[in-house]
């Protein structure tokens, strides 16, 4: 390829180095989609005849059906997707496969094919998490009303729902669609025509293209065009963000997975053994999906340091923009799949979970709200006087709903027998009414809001 300028080939380290076909040929149906637009403009514009163009378009439509028919070979002298689709062009069509190269240079040429893989990208991902948040719709309208324990600093706080719970991760993944979303509209610009790094002298058009290939409208600078990996950057903070959230889901699972909490049980599908203990029942999927979560963060470190600095335009550290973003995707659609899987088929163990949330007292602050609303004291004494009950509860080892009355009454004579009403779990999580709590009827209402939100 560069004959005219060097006598002599690069090394051999030069050739590995220098080559992304290894991974950048992932993007063979971008780059094609991106050539056959690019041609039928040539051809529109009167820059190329009609007749090499559609002898273009059809030689780019047999190297198609050879890359999905057989794949795409790593030929390292040929460096990248881009010279291999064209030296495989001028092998199907001859000579005018040299005219599809006019006007445009790989730079644009590369960028325009990012985007549409991050694109193609962003939307594959919106039907996975979609996928997942259905899944726990599921399985929170089956446990809209499933009390278990609330914890804050992990320890026993108030009582919520599963559903509730569940629900609060379902907000999480609708905030990761959002910013996927953002990402999306922010990329939708095309770089096609920007050529090097300075537009070409060619009448070229540039909305024809962009429109051609589902984009809003061309990029505005050329400069920027070809230098411009935010739409990477974008992508791979919104997947950052969302497999924290993952992670954190999986974490939940680990611990509800083991004796001590056993609020849940994995389903053979989603847990491994291990080799020299049979009687464990390992969480792995869900611990994967943990440290998944630390592999795509680096991602995002990766080429948020590798584009720190660059000056405009094009440097060739750029060409290590698409790895951590081709690993990132791949991992966090696995996370996806893992744990849509792993809440579609759990069995959650409810009559553990109320268990555990009735030996806390966790229903201490109802108390105190009892007696700011039925005594007229003020929050900070009733916080002190609930703080003694649960101590006499403690000495007495029982429940705070079993303490005796006479025992409530000696600690302050305003506290009468309606109490009760409000110590239980069950009437706790059923007085959590205002919006966004947890209480039964809210979480059934918050998942058919949900349901058509996401219909």
């Amino acid at each position: 390829m560069w004959g005219g300028r060097f006598a002599e080939g690069p090394a051999a380290v030069m050739r590995e180095i220098n080559a992304s076909l290894p991974f950048d040929k992932r993007m063979w149906r971008q780059d094609l989609r991106g050539s056959q637009a690019h041609a039928a403009m040539l051809g529109a514009q009167g820059i190329v005849d009609a007749d090499a163009v559609a002898s273009i378009a059809a030689g780019l439509d047999r190297v198609a059906d050879d890359y999905a028919a057989n794949g795409v070979p790593d030929d390292l002298a040929l460096e990248d997707i881009h010279m291999l689709t064209e030296s495989r062009l001028a092998d199907a069509i001859g000579p005018d496969a040299g005219r599809l190269h006019t006007a445009r240079s790989r730079n644009d040429q590369v960028a325009t094919d990012f985007r549409l893989w991050v694109r193609d990208a962003i939307d594959e991902v919106e039907v996975a998490l979609k996928a997942l948040q259905r899944a726990l719709l599921t399985r929170a309208e089956e446990h809209a009303a499933s009390v278990m324990p609330g914890f804050t600093h992990l320890q026993s706080a108030q009582p919520v729902t599963l559903g509730h719970h569940l629900m609060a991760y379902f907000e999480m993944l609708r905030r990761d669609r959002s910013r996927f979303a953002d990402a999306r509209a922010r990329l939708n610009e095309c770089p096609l025509g920007s050529a090097a790094l300075a537009g070409t002298g060619f009448p070229i058009d540039r909305d024809a293209t962009a429109t051609a290939l589902g984009f809003g409208r061309p990029t505005r600078n050329s400069l920027d065009a070809v230098s411009d990996r935010d739409f990477a950057l974008d992508y791979l903070q919104a997947a950052t963000q969302c497999a924290l959230h993952l992670s954190r889901l999986a974490e939940e699972f680990v611990l509800w997975a083991s004796q001590p909490f056993g609020f849940v049980a994995l389903s053979d599908a989603w847990s491994t053994g291990s080799s020299i203990m049979p009687q464990k029942r390992n969480p792995d999927a869900a611990e994967l999906v943990r440290g998944h979560a630390g592999r795509i963060t680096g991602c995002l470190v990766a080429l948020t340091v590798t584009m720190k600095g660059l000056p405009l335009a094009y440097s060739k550290d750029m060409q290590d923009d698409k790895p951590p973003v081709f690993e990132a995707h791949d991992l966090l659609g696995l996370c996806l799949a893992a744990m849509t899987g792993m809440i579609a088929t759990a069995t959650f163990r409810t009559q553990r979970m109320r268990e555990v949330a009735e030996a806390g007292f966790s229903t201490a602050t109802d108390l105190a709200d009892w007696l700011v609303r039925e005594a007229g004291v003020p929050f900070r004494e009733a916080h002190h006087i609930t703080g003694r009950a649960v101590k006499r509860a403690e000495e007495l080892g029982c429940k705070l709903d079993q303490l005796p009355l006479d025992d409530l009454t000696a600690i302050d004579a305003r506290i009468s027998a309606g109490v009760y009403d409000v110590l239980s779990v069950d009437a706790s999580v059923a007085s959590r009414t205002s919006y966004g709590g947890t209480a039964p009827a809210n979480v059934r209402a918050a998942i058919a809001v949900a349901r058509k939100d996401l219909s």
